[in-house]
């Protein structure tokens, strides 16, 4: 991603926001703008939260859509492809960015593939309430979720077939690769 602007606060970035067309994520006063994504990777971030908005109905998790920013307290804000979280949302105080994500779903593009698998996990595994990570490709099937066992520890699973499940088991879950890759053709 190329850097648009240097050195804004987030107050800012979110008056950017506010008027700019196209997205941006925000890192410690750097704005990068986001790249339009392909009709594969919109049609897997609908299928995650159309999915997910069926099986959490009427629990305690909710899904949003990328529209939903994070923000880390260290300076991130981000638009996650979907996210869920659990109980009542924690947000910033102009409502624009959630704080408490328990779960969140990248679909990976080929220019953001790299920070995705790394420096943005890294920025993500700071926030408290976080615990499941899915990395979904939209070029193939294959799917990397990263779940948190204890303090600095992330477990990995890879699936490749689509009858294979996600076994989210702190939210008593499955979401198989079958309804992630729904109408997709490679």
């Amino acid at each position: 991603m190329q850097t648009v602007l240097k050195y804004l606060t987030c107050e800012d970035y979110y008056a950017l926001e506010e008027t700019s067309v196209e997205k941006h994520e925000f890192y410690q006063g750097e704005v990068f703008a986001m790249s339009g994504g392909t009709f594969n990777h919109a049609t897997i971030g609908v299928n995650i939260v159309t999915a997910l908005k069926q099986k959490l109905r009427g629990k305690s998790c909710q899904p949003t859509s990328s529209d939903m920013r994070i923000e880390r307290q260290k300076g991130l804000i981000t638009y996650p492809d979907a996210t869920i979280f659990c109980g009542k949302p924690q947000l910033t105080e102009n409502q624009c960015a959630l704080l408490n994500p328990k779960v969140i779903f990248e679909v990976l593009s080929p220019s953001t593939r790299q920070y995705d698998q790394s420096d943005k996990f890294l920025l993500y595994r700071e926030i408290p309430s976080f615990t499941d990570y899915v990395l979904i490709d939209s070029e193939k099937v294959h799917v990397q979720h990263f779940r948190k066992t204890g303090v600095h520890e992330w477990l990995l699973h890879e699936y490749f077939e689509a009858q294979d499940a996600i076994d989210f088991h702190s939210l008593e879950l499955t979401l198989s690769l079958a309804e992630i890759y729904e109408e997709i053709v490679f």
